[in-house]
């Protein structure tokens, strides 16, 4: 899929800006000619001047912190995440409730577009070797069984939804420059997808926030 959409100036508001995937959302729409709203709850991770940014405070456990934020704003995208990993995962709802929440606030906002990121070994894919399947469901499904459950609850809680919502699955990320050349399927699996930038993570969602194949739809994405 090679579609980069030359999109008017919008407003987007990046939730979780404070992170590497928001951070890269938030420097790649500004350098696309957008306005963005970053909202995180630790403004100091966010050390960025542009004319074009407001950088705010807020948390989506607590929908009063954002949601004036919303206000008119053409797209969100929620780069929310814990601070888990292999050795480091714990019972969380932050993916589920903290989404459903941004889901409330936008339809009560009249926000229709918006990203989510969850996890490509989310489900282990038919279409990878063998070898990587076990290793997916016996080793890293394992390692990261809660955070794993907590995004199953994000997609079951975005799939009811009637925003024009798009779930990311991306692999392992790395922190890498841009290449802007990926590979993407829309609800499929991607044949041997194992890494991405956040950089080029960050352009797919920039560069497709108006394709409306991806509405509605799952999306993996890797090199």
């Amino acid at each position: 899929m090679k579609v980069e959409e030359k999109l008017p100036c919008l407003h987007i508001v990046v939730l979780g800006a404070g992170g590497g995937i928001g951070r890269a959302c938030v420097t790649t729409a500004l350098a696309a000619g957008h306005r963005v709203t970053a909202i995180l709850r630790t403004l100091s991770k966010l050390e960025i001047i542009h004319p074009n940014l407001q950088i705010v405070k807020g948390d989506v456990s607590d929908p009063g912190s954002f949601s004036a934020y919303l206000e008119g704003k053409d797209a969100v995208i929620s780069a929310i995440g814990v601070n888990g990993g292999f050795g480091k995962d714990k019972p969380t709802t932050l993916y589920s409730e903290g989404n459903r929440n941004v889901l409330n606030e936008m339809v009560k906002t009249g926000v229709d577009r918006a990203f989510f990121i969850s996890a490509s070994a989310l489900e282990v894919s038919p279409v990878v070797p063998f070898f990587i399947r076990l290793l997916i469901k016996y080793v890293v499904q394992k390692l990261l069984k809660h955070m794993y459950e907590d995004l199953r609850r994000m997609e079951a809680i975005i799939k009811k939804s009637d925003i024009n919502w798009t779930i990311i699955r991306p692999p392992q990320l790395t922190d890498k420059p841009a290449t802007t050349k990926y590979r993407v399927a829309i609800n499929a699996f991607l044949k041997n997808g194992l890494k991405l930038s956040r950089q080029d993570l960050a352009h797919f969602m920039i560069h497709h926030i108006t394709h409306q194949k991806t509405y509605r739809s799952t999306v993996e994405i890797a090199y």
